[in-house]
């Protein structure tokens, strides 16, 4: 028996105004695309004049000279005005809806990936991005339509704060024995699984903020200090392994990774923590899973193609 489509589009829980988080998160989404290509111009011109490979990580000296490359500053100043955005976009919408959009930058870094190597795209490249792509339109379409947004009570956020605690112990401990053995893809996964705490967790932080403004509750508790807390820290490993990756993977394969696994860690959150999903039906949570595999799927056949060259300045 098929779904009742009328059925359906009376269910849909985005509220006007909380569907401006959508055009918000894709600005973000741009702005991510051109920061992600200066930031990986600025890394392989670092490795180009040090002649040293940063795939076993970056070290001092490397980051030093990553604040003197042009290009690597404004990427950094543009990340810095996605993540403006998409905090923007979590104030108005639910975070399964916000945070998958992300995988828009894709097509844009792809594009213009393609463009500065003087490589055109290949198929070998085309269809993992329609797999990526996809699969997030696909989880959109039914986030729009059941998501809600819901606040987490403190016994959850402590839940999530264990969690991501022996996440990134895990990630360091790896990191510090095995960095020269793994490839951009093993630090692209840390990234993204790390970069999808820190949106929820900035989720949690932006709705207490909103909480103590609007509602004139007491002001930060140690609950909320801890969170911000936790939410720096992972944005700086995961900032770290981002730029290492970059020096042995191309863009794209960077944000592909990123934007899947990052959405797909805290849309797992929204929905096992948060109860963003709780009055979603089967077909929802099958259509959400199918989409998760193909977003996957897509990331590891991009990660498996040959990397074009890559433009220096």
């Amino acid at each position: 028996m098929t779904p009742d489509l009328s059925a359906i589009t009376d269910q849909i829980s985005l509220t006007p105004n909380q569907a401006l988080g959508i055009p918000i998160a894709l600005i973000g989404a741009v702005f991510l695309a051109l920061g992600a290509q200066f930031q990986h111009r600025g890394v392989n011109k670092v490795d180009h004049l040090t002649e040293e490979p940063s795939i076993g990580g970056l070290n001092f000296g490397q980051l030093l000279l990553l604040l003197r490359r042009p290009s690597w500053v404004i990427g950094t100043l543009m990340l810095g005005l996605a993540i403006v955005f998409q905090l923007t976009a979590l104030i108005f919408a639910p975070l399964i809806v916000v945070q998958p959009l992300g995988a828009i930058a894709l097509i844009i870094t792809a594009i213009v990936n393609s463009r500065v190597s003087g490589v055109r795209l290949r198929q070998d490249a085309i269809r993992p991005i329609i797999f990526c792509v996809g699969g997030v339109a696909l989880f959109v379409t039914f986030a729009t339509i059941f998501a809600q947004s819901k606040g987490i009570s403190p016994g959850e956020l402590v839940t999530v704060l264990i969690i991501l605690g022996v996440v990134t112990i895990a990630f360091a401990v790896l990191f510090a024995f095995l960095r020269k053995k793994i490839g951009a893809l093993i630090y692209i996964v840390a990234a993204g699984v790390l970069y999808g705490f820190v949106a929820t967790l900035a989720k949690v932080v932006i709705d207490r903020v909103h909480t103590i403004i609007i509602d004139g509750a007491q002001g930060f508790e140690w609950l909320t200090i801890a969170c911000v807390v936790a939410l720096l820290a992972a944005t700086i490993l995961g900032g770290y392994f981002v730029q290492t990756a970059y020096s042995s993977g191309p863009p794209d394969l960077v944000i592909a990774g990123l934007t899947v696994i990052d959405p797909l860690v805290a849309v797992s959150i929204g929905i096992i923590v948060l109860q963003e999903a709780s009055g979603a039906p089967w077909y929802a949570i099958l259509a959400f899973v199918v989409a998760g595999a193909l977003s996957v799927y897509g990331v590891v056949q991009l990660s498996k193609r040959e990397p074009g060259a890559v433009a220096r300045l």
